[in-house]
């Protein structure tokens, strides 16, 4: 059966760019196929039920690995990473303690390494593999908030801090930060949002201002989070800048790097991640840009020690302080999971088989296929070219009879394109995602994906503007049908 399944995964992979990108199908529907009876009193034969699960997931799934999936920032999985789950699970390590996981351990630990190598910051940061962004920024704010907040806030709480605690960040920051300040005690109004420059990069000199403000009002900063390549336009922070501000005023620099630090791999592009070296700690996914299956997400700290003093306790049921020439790292002292699973072999694995050149090509491939969807889209009369940076493009759809007819017409232009998005979500041809820029809503394409191709593309132009004649026109009907 194991064989079957791995003839099944081969055949999957190599016709997926035939197949559609997802069936658009219900939940409804859905639930109609899976059937939904009860919790069976017998077991079955486990032929029957992996033929089934097989059907049933390559039939019924969204494809993020399809060339035309642009939308969120999930990669195409690398096959590699796939026998690397599987041989994973087979041993099974509890990567958590080291005893559990002799070299389990020390290959995280060298994959940690090679990841610091990989983004130019020094191979001394330490971390670990957690299971996506949200989970790689939490574990890092907590390392800052230990550092950075008054030491009674460890033993008294948040409520016993005799300054208000803050952080920094732009308006344009995941919403983990948002999580993160509710979740950890701080509070949703500890979060100073800092507006963005007209390249939607965060506003240093409003954040030095802000900064000398609330140390005036008797605050305590924290932190400053720095952007590399934001999810909406894939804008890289100056993060330069903001290491240089948070060295005068002694606070803590994170970078969430979740998404688009990878591209500091590529030469031609360092002097948009200058200052990296200087971060405290920074986030960043094997699953997104280095095409890891998931979860593969990484905490790096510059000094790991402070995760240590974060995380760390020593029950006297934990019998892991065996001793010896080199004293064994225990990994559940270093972030929020005690048993653990093994991740970090499918990021190990693939770092290798593809190396560093290889890398910098793939990535470099993402970004100029992203350079291409926007020279097409300003190149095309029925499109509207809005930003591109990293692998990120935004465009809108824009129709040629548009003229002056419509009131409001910049409202009809976001009507229209969400209902675009909606339509080709739903077709399967193509899977693209949405932006906001200032108030224009855009249509978001995201290339993480060694399948994509020129070709797509070109193709992917083509689609947009025939289903956007077709929703124009829809529109237009409606309009006409009110009046």
């Amino acid at each position: 059966m194991g064989y079957q399944l791995i003839d099944a995964i081969a055949e999957f992979m190599a016709s997926i760019d035939s197949k559609p990108v997802t069936t658009g199908e219900s939940p409804r529907q859905l639930q109609s196929i899976l059937g939904m009876q009860p919790l069976p009193e017998e077991g079955r034969s486990a032929d029957d039920i992996l033929s089934r699960a097989t059907e049933l997931l390559f039939n019924h799934s969204l494809f993020n690995g399809h060339p035309r999936f642009l939308g969120y920032i999930t990669a195409a999985p690398a096959p590699m990473g796939a026998l690397a789950d599987l041989l994973a699970a087979a041993v099974n390590p509890n990567v958590g303690a080291n005893i559990l996981s002799p070299i389990a351990t020390e290959i995280e630990k060298q994959t940690v390494q090679w990841l610091a190598e990989f983004i130019g910051v020094s191979p001394d940061y330490g971390g670990l593999l957690v299971s996506g962004g949200n989970m790689a920024n939490f574990t890092a704010f907590l390392a800052a908030r230990t550092a950075k907040a008054p030491k009674s806030v460890k033993e008294e709480g948040i409520d016993n801090a005799s300054q208000r605690l803050v952080v920094y960040c732009a308006k344009t920051t995941h919403t983990w930060i948002e999580k993160a300040v509710i979740l950890f005690g701080l509070g949703s109004k500890a979060i100073h949002w800092i507006p963005t420059d007209s390249r939607n990069r965060m506003d240093n000199k409003i954040l030095e201002q802000t900064i000398k403000a609330d140390f005036a009002k008797g605050c305590t900063p924290l932190m400053v989070i720095g952007t590399a390549g934001d999810v909406s336009t894939g804008a890289v922070d100056d993060l330069k800048g903001i290491a240089s501000l948070c060295k005068a005023y002694n606070l803590w620099f994170h970078i969430d790097g979740a998404y688009g630090i990878p591209a500091a791999v590529i030469p031609e592009l360092n002097h948009l991640f200058e200052g990296v070296a200087e971060a405290d700690s920074i986030a960043l996914d094997p699953h997104k840009w280095l095409y890891s299956p998931l979860e593969a997400g990484c905490t790096l700290v510059k000094n790991p020690n402070h995760l240590i003093d974060t995380y760390s306790s020593h029950p006297v049921y934990y019998n892991f302080s065996h001793t010896d020439d080199v004293p064994p790292q225990n990994y559940y002292e270093y972030g929020f999971q005690n048993s653990r699973g093994f991740r970090a072999l499918k990021v190990w694995l693939t770092l290798q088989q593809v190396g560093r050149n290889g890398y910098v090509k793939l990535i470099g491939d993402d970004i100029a296929l992203a350079q291409l969807l926007f020279d097409l889209a300003q190149n095309h009369a029925e499109l509207d070219a809005i930003s591109h940076n990293l692998s990120i493009t935004t465009l809108r759809y824009v129709p040629a009879d548009l003229g002056d007819n419509l009131e409001n017409s910049e409202s009809y232009l976001n009507t229209l394109n969400e209902g675009l998005l909606n339509e080709l979500q739903r077709g399967g041809r193509v899977f693209l995602s949405n932006a906001v820029i200032n108030t224009t809503y855009c249509l978001r394409g995201c290339i993480v994906n060694f399948r994509t191709s020129k070709k797509d593309i070109e193709e992917i132009v083509d689609i947009i503007v025939s289903e956007g004649r077709k929703m124009h026109q829809k529109l237009s009907a409606q309009i006409a049908t009110v009046r």
